[in-house]
């Protein structure tokens, strides 16, 4: 691989069946235009609606009340400032190192690692993690397999792993903007750089844990491999982006450090606790002057937050023949980081595990995820299922997928496979407060308030 095609600004849409190149729009505002590609593709995200949906999904805490609690949005544009910082720093060392093509910036490779930051959640559904584990548990409970007859393997494989950085993938590639014309159009750079899993379900060790590429946007991806040069690695599976590895990093790392905040507020942790678990990356400064446990846990994450980036970076350029030749044998980048960054991470992620994740009040909501979305699927899939394989339905299922015509509605013409993808795109694309609400609504308890 090389960073010529890795920085590829083209884009692609779909006409006539076939995945096209299409027009750039710096191009067509000229050479002195306000915004790169990659800022084009920025915009992009933060417009749509996936995105702004983000602010009622769960990040940790399942429908907190408390104010300052971050959701799936506050994560994402703070994983983006992150990853931003990252790529500069990144961009600054490859510059120096000559390996930046002509006529690109540093600043492109903090784009192109911020988008990709940005939209990485796009894909979660309601209820975070745990709604992913209740869609997958319904289509995999013994007493729904009719529905999934005449599905192929890699058909049935989709729709009983509902997965996030694969719906990501699929809502701006299909869904947004030009809804199956392309999606958001974004460039190939930042497509590639999205992909930390660059395979199917059919991925012989992977495939039913965690993929980025579902049988609808394969031949996307297909032609988006071939552009930007990724190593094929197996059939369906290349080798990531080396940017990939940069947006995992600021992901893990805001994941691990910025639910610590969370728990300080919700009274999980104290700021002590959190002070302890920072230690080896903020040994030498101080937080004296702070005039509350929130400050003084907001200024320590950050001088850690800091240290991580300088380390994270110091690693991606240190490793960045090993993945230009899709031979990085690490799991991670922040495997391969400093004994002090490796260490504080874990102690969090540890702790969270412990003290945050199995808090009472997160079980029961995450239990009840399980009937809330079931609820929604056991009116849905039959319907469809109807539909398609008998021909007819009645009075109830008609109803049923009019809940859908707003949306991406289930046709006559669709198969089964289109029809399910559908029907997850419509239920996972839900925030925690709708599913909630729909779930209720339908049970029949919500007619009387």
């Amino acid at each position: 691989m090389n960073w010529q095609n890795l920085l590829s600004t083209t884009r692609f849409r779909t006409k006539e069946g076939e995945i096209v190149p299409t027009v750039t729009p710096s191009t067509q505002e000229g050479a002195d235009a306000l915004r790169t590609d990659f800022h084009i593709d920025y915009d992009r995200v933060v417009f749509s609606g996936s995105f702004r949906r983000l602010g009622r999904k769960t990040q940790v805490h399942p429908l907190a009340q408390h104010d300052l609690t971050h959701n799936r949005l506050t994560h994402s544009v703070e994983v983006a400032s992150v990853g931003r910082s990252l790529g500069n720093r990144g961009g600054v060392m490859l510059q120096a190192g000559g390996f930046l093509p002509q006529g690109n910036t540093p600043g492109d490779i903090g784009a192109v690692v911020q988008v990709a930051c940005l939209a990485h959640d796009l894909g979660n559904p309601p209820f975070g993690h745990t709604g992913e584990d209740a869609l997958r548990d319904w289509f995999r409970n013994p007493q729904n397999a009719a529905y999934l007859q005449g599905l192929s393997e890699a058909e049935r494989n989709d729709v009983q792993t509902y997965e996030g950085n694969a719906h990501s993938l699929r809502i701006l590639a299909s869904l947004e903007m030009y809804p199956n014309r392309g999606g958001m159009r974004l460039t190939a750079a930042t497509v590639g750089a999205l992909l930390k899993y660059p395979w199917t379900t059919l991925h012989p060790q992977y495939g039913m844990k965690k993929f980025n590429i579902y049988q609808t946007e394969l031949p996307f991806i297909r032609r988006v491999a071939d552009e930007l040069g990724l190593l094929p690695l197996g059939a369906d599976h290349w080798a990531r982006h080396p940017l990939s590895y940069l947006m995992e990093a600021a992901d893990d790392i805001c994941y691990a450090l910025l639910d610590l905040e969370d728990a300080v507020e919700l009274d999980l942790l104290t700021d002590t606790e959190v002070e302890s678990i920072l230690s080896e990356l903020t040994y030498s400064e101080s937080a004296w002057h702070a005039q509350s446990s929130r400050q003084r846990c907001a200024m320590l994450r950050g001088i850690a937050i800091g240290r991580a980036i300088e380390d994270v970076a110091q690693t991606f350029i240190m490793h960045q023949s090993d993945l230009l030749r899709g031979a990085f044998k690490g799991k991670d980048l922040l495997a391969l980081c400093s004994p002090e960054v490796q260490n504080t991470l874990e102690k969090a992620k540890e702790l969270a595990r412990t003290r945050i994740f199995r808090h009472h009040t997160k079980l029961i909501t995450e239990i009840a995820t399980f009937p809330c979305l079931g609820t929604l699927l056991d009116i849905l899939v039959p319907a469809a299922h109807a539909l398609l394989a008998n021909g007819r339905t009645d009075t109830r299922q008609s109803l049923a997928l009019e809940l859908l015509k707003n949306e991406n509605p289930v046709s006559a013409d669709d198969s089964l496979y289109q029809a399910y993808m559908k029907i997850l795109d419509f239920v996972g694309g839900m925030t925690d407060n709708a599913a909630a609400k729909m779930a209720q609504d339908l049970s029949g308890l919500g007619m009387l308030r």
